[in-house]
């Protein structure tokens, strides 16, 4: 064993002392604090705490520690939110972006609405901290009540009938949406018996639709979006209001606006309601979804929505410049090959949103570099205890 004093804390959570000149990387402490260790190399597992930190928290889950799910339970809601604030501010350093980083914006709500749990023989949950082994949960805090109380559950009653899988839950307005991925192949009669008894809105199987008492849909403006199987969807109810009250603030009143990286429509539905909307993704059955909605919806201005590949074949300058306003809601790889294209264009306003600080700060450069000016930049928090954060930054010409 060990004694080591934690200095800092890194970009993926944990604590960070030294040893002989060496650094050390220990989960679950904190700056300040004298551990004792089991040292691994450069990793150190903790065995105790001599003396802690004024900023530890007593974790909200009976299994952090154990679970590889949450990394920062032990942080108090100051140390926390600071944290990830850090982590963008960081970001935007090593891309030589000058700007101030707003204050946290707290928006895990009632808690996430989405939740992949493994399935195995000995039990459902997630998998363990650094290991491939499953650890049995009987509820989740970091989840919306719901699927704490019955995900779990559901998924250990699957076993007898799908062996080993990954089980993926979403609540919707409508109900539970459960995706099945299993090796075992299994007739349809059996899983919609399953999802009959479990009361679930859909269930898909290996990609495919097996049984559906109704559509599994989500509100979204004054849209109703059907939501499609495996189509992305923000992890809280809150963090997709919130977003979508930057986006709306930043993007001001304007005649007419693209939404790239649309999705199913979140933003779109929402710029809808004051402006003419041209929506572009690769996910066709969003695309579709989006359409559907838009036209069920009554007092919204014209939406146009294409399915295109944004990473291959971003929209060009001539087609960016009719617009007074884009955004952009890539996925963790950035819209880099987007952002340059803007860089070139005449657009006056552009609100970047992103689950990823470090190709955000790319993105921001390249944008910069154009001759836009960062006006505000907002961290909002929706993975509650982790270290991902999303990002809103506010672009003028």
């Amino acid at each position: 064993m060990t004694e080591v004093t934690i200095d800092s804390i890194g970009q993926h959570g944990d604590g960070i002392g030294e040893i002989g000149g060496e650094r050390v990387f220990v989960p679950f402490t904190l700056p300040g604090e004298r551990v004792e260790i089991a040292r691994e190399g450069e990793r150190g597992t903790l065995i105790s705490i001599i003396e802690p930190s004024a900023e530890r928290a007593e974790p909200i889950s009976p299994y952090f520690g154990a679970c590889g799910g949450c990394s920062l339970q032990h942080l108090n809601r100051e140390t926390y939110a600071s944290f990830k604030r850090s982590l963008v501010e960081i970001a935007l350093q090593h891309a030589e972006v000058e700007t101030v980083v707003q204050p946290l914006v707290d928006a895990t709500g009632a808690g996430r609405r989405r939740a992949t749990l493994h399935v195995r023989k000995t039990g459902a949950g997630y998998m363990r901290a650094k290991s491939h082994e499953v650890l049995d949960i009987d509820a989740c805090p970091i989840l919306v009540p719901t699927l704490s109380k019955h995900a779990p559950r559901i998924a250990r009653a699957l076993q007898p009938l799908a062996g080993d899988c990954d089980v993926s839950f979403t609540l919707t307005d409508t109900g539970i949406d459960l995706s099945i991925k299993s090796e075992r192949k299994l007739k349809s009669v059996a899983l919609a018996e399953f999802a009959r008894a479990q009361k679930l809105a859909r269930l898909t199987f290996n990609g495919d639709a097996v049984y559906m008492a109704r559509p599994p849909a989500v509100k979204m403006g004054k849209g109703l979006v059907e939501i499609p199987p495996a189509s992305f969807l923000q992890a809280t109810t809150a963090a997709e209001e919130t977003l979508a009250r930057l986006v709306s603030e930043g993007v001001g009143k304007v005649k007419s606006v693209a939404d790239l990286f649309s999705g199913v429509g979140p933003f779109a539905l929402r710029l809808a309601e004051g402006a003419r909307v041209f929506a572009a993704d690769s996910d066709r059955q969003g695309i579709a979804a989006l359409v559907k909605a838009v036209n069920h919806v009554q007092g919204l201005k014209p939406v146009e929505a294409k399915v295109r590949d944004l990473f291959r074949d971003p929209l060009a300058p001539i087609e960016l410049n009719p617009f007074d306003a884009v955004v952009f809601d890539p996925p963790r790889a950035g819209a880099e090959a987007q952002a340059k294209e803007l860089a070139r264009s005449t657009v006056k306003t552009v609100v970047a949103v992103s689950c990823e600080p470090k190709t955000f700060a790319r993105d921001a450069a390249i944008l910069i570099t154009g001759g836009y000016r960062l006006e505000s930049v907002v961290p909002v928090d929706q993975f509650a205890w982790s270290t991902h954060v999303e990002v809103v930054g506010v672009f003028r010409r």
